[in-house]
């Protein structure tokens, strides 16, 4: 028998007061050690979805399971929930508040009544782990947003959670934080944190996630990353578009410079290497 999923909704329905069902017989599953992208366009429930997976809002029909055992959303519950789950939000100010970068991340800990050896030792892992440890004594309100973004991401992770999901954590950063948000969470994913990712990036989630999530209005379709980012009819119905990558895939295949069961490039340097492997390839036979 499998292992059960670490967090999962059976049979899930939620609709905010007075409108339609956001999510209806909703099933889905985050199963641990996994990068989880989860798409589609606005208004197809992601952010309802997060906030189910995390505690923040209660299925008004089914439930919500962590480690096959239902979720009871008393005190004790929720705190067994937010000590395995974490939600970092999009806006960064929405969630810090505390004078200080290092009073913030602390807060979470504290509220476990940790002792304050446990609590230092939790927030210097942290700010460590988002490489601002730099910025502990910093006042909140004079960082930049990429700062403040890891700073927010920082007190989730001083929690020490099992999953991680992160609300569009790339949104407003430059290519160089991007780049360096991401070689983060892939160190915390090296650490044991499932991450689950909400993005409009289709790229980003080729790229990074080994699984995606589509949220369409039919519903949500769960598979391999590099599977289900090829369905069109899918992407098409979650308002979203091809990735370059498997366009470039598709273009290659044509030419024959790809077989049929060759993985494509997921990022230019996959790209780049491959052109080169060809190039080389040519080269050889064009020797014989």
């Amino acid at each position: 028998m499998s292992e059960p999923a670490l967090v999962a909704l059976r049979s899930a329905s939620f609709a905010y007061e007075d409108g339609p069902f956001v999510l209806g017989g909703l099933d889905f599953e985050v199963r641990e050690g996994r990068a989880l992208a989860l798409l589609g366009r606005n208004g197809t429930g992601k952010t309802t979805l997060m906030r189910l997976l995390s505690g923040g809002l209660r299925p008004d029909t089914g439930e919500l399971t962590l480690e096959g055992r239902p979720v009871t959303y008393d005190r004790k519950g929720l705190t067994r929930l937010r000590t395995t789950v974490q939600l970092v939000v999009q806006d960064p100010d929405d969630q810090l508040f505390a004078a200080s970068v290092g009073q913030d991340v602390s807060f979470g800990p504290l509220n476990l009544g940790l002792p304050d050896t446990e609590v230092r030792a939790r927030v210097d892992e942290a700010l460590s782990a988002l490489d601002i440890g730099h910025l502990a004594d910093r006042p909140t309100h004079l960082l930049s947003y990429g700062q403040r973004k890891r700073a927010a991401i920082a007190g989730a992770v001083a929690m020490r959670p099992r999953v991680l999901i992160l609300d569009e954590p790339t949104a407003g950063l430059d290519p160089d934080g991007q780049e360096r948000l991401l070689a983060t969470l892939d160190g915390l994913r090296g650490n044991g944190t499932t991450v689950v990712m909400a993005t409009h990036d289709v790229d980003l989630a080729l790229r990074w996630a080994d699984e995606a999530a589509l949220l369409t209005p039919d519903g949500v379709r769960t598979g391999p990353a590099v599977t289900m980012l090829a369905r069109t009819d899918l992407l098409r119905r979650a308002g979203l578009r091809l990735p370059w990558g498997v366009a470039a895939a598709e273009l290659l295949r044509a030419q024959g410079l790809l077989t049929g069961s060759a993985a494509g490039p997921r990022t230019p340097e996959e790209l780049s290497a491959l052109a080169r492997d060809r190039a080389a390839a040519s080269r050889i036979r064009a020797d014989d």
